[in-house]
């Protein structure tokens, strides 16, 4: 066979290539953007921008970061999942949180066969802290004291449907009547409680209520997570304390179903060699959320089984006012 056929032929099959592919090769040739289904200074929000900023050498693309909170991060889950399956948008945070929240709140729950898991970040704990000026310093202090005043304790939550279920449950379990109020984040949940607007609220570890207490402003009450905290090493958790359900925040990256396989693997890799810069594991430490790579697949396990075990935590509750 003579040279010219081989090359018609050559060319005939590098046409024959799937699109999808032929993208993926080149993907990305233009900004990307990711969503946090957050409000703007929670961990979810201030993670997610330390992470990506990295993504701009790792891939050639700025990340553009939008805040969409709202419904414990159904509202901005939602806008992921529905996004074109090209590889541009993706979300970022608390992905369990926001898969659990439509257990909790009542609403349509998402169909997680139409996510693509990229991978997890780190695993956050979830903390009480009161503030300085009650007349509470520890746990039993504080259960004392809620018993005595009923309906007069405001107790704030940052964010998290499943985090403020699980802090209604050990209310529950003691006889506590406490007006629960629900902030878009721990950002705007930290600045309620240092501000005075609530006597307690809980947050997870990194955000601004969580650096208060490393410096003494706040007092830690309780851990509602079975992982200790470094900073806070005699801190009790829930289930050290005999209450029926703890929680964790899987924090990781998702993208709508469809995207090539090839994109998601490259998305993959970005946040897996991000998180292996020096760097970042300091910075990230030090903020309270130590970063932990998981892999696509394991991540997305991990987020399964979260949604698994909330039908029992909902039933607990639900007479909780």
């Amino acid at each position: 066979m003579s040279r010219k056929p081989l090359i018609v032929l050559l060319l005939l099959c590098l046409g024959a290539l799937p699109a999808g592919l032929a993208q993926s090769a080149e993907w990305p040739t233009k900004p990307l953007t990711v969503i946090v289904a957050w409000a703007p200074g929670g961990m979810s929000d201030v993670s997610t921008r330390m992470i990506v900023e990295k993504f701009k050498d790792k891939l050639g693309q700025p990340v553009m970061v939008i805040n969409q909170g709202g419904a414990g991060g159904i509202t901005g889950m939602r806008a992921v999942l529905s996004a074109p399956p090209d590889g541009y948008t993706f979300g970022s945070g608390g992905i369990s949180s926001a898969f659990q929240a439509p257990f909790l709140l009542n609403s349509q729950p998402f169909d997680l066969n139409k996510a693509l898991f990229i991978g997890g970040f780190c695993v956050q704990a979830r903390i009480v802290w009161a503030r300085l000026d009650m007349p509470y310093k520890t746990w039993p202090e504080f259960v004392e004291y809620g018993k005595k005043n009923p309906g007069k304790i405001s107790a704030g939550s940052g964010g998290s449907q499943l985090a403020l279920d699980v802090f209604r449950s050990v209310a529950k379990k003691e006889g506590l009547k406490l007006n629960f109020v629900m902030f878009k984040s721990g950002g705007e949940a930290s600045t309620a409680l240092l501000g005075g607007h609530v006597d307690l609220c809980e947050t997870g570890t990194g955000t601004p209520a969580y650096q208060a207490a490393r410096q003494g402003k706040l007092i830690p009450l309780i851990c509602l997570s079975p992982i200790p905290d470094p900073n806070f090493p005699n801190l009790k958790g829930v289930l050290d304390l005999g209450y029926p359900f703890s929680m964790t925040s899987d924090y990781g990256m998702v993208m709508p179903k469809g995207v090539p396989e090839p994109i998601r693997a490259k998305l993959e890799k970005a946040l897996r060699d991000t998180l292996q810069e020096k760097g970042v594991q300091t910075t990230m430490s030090t903020m309270g959320f130590p970063p932990r790579f998981t892999p696509g697949k394991d991540f997305e396990a991990m987020v399964r089984k979260a949604v698994a075990d909330i039908p029992k935590l909902s039933a607990y509750v639900k007479d909780v006012e």
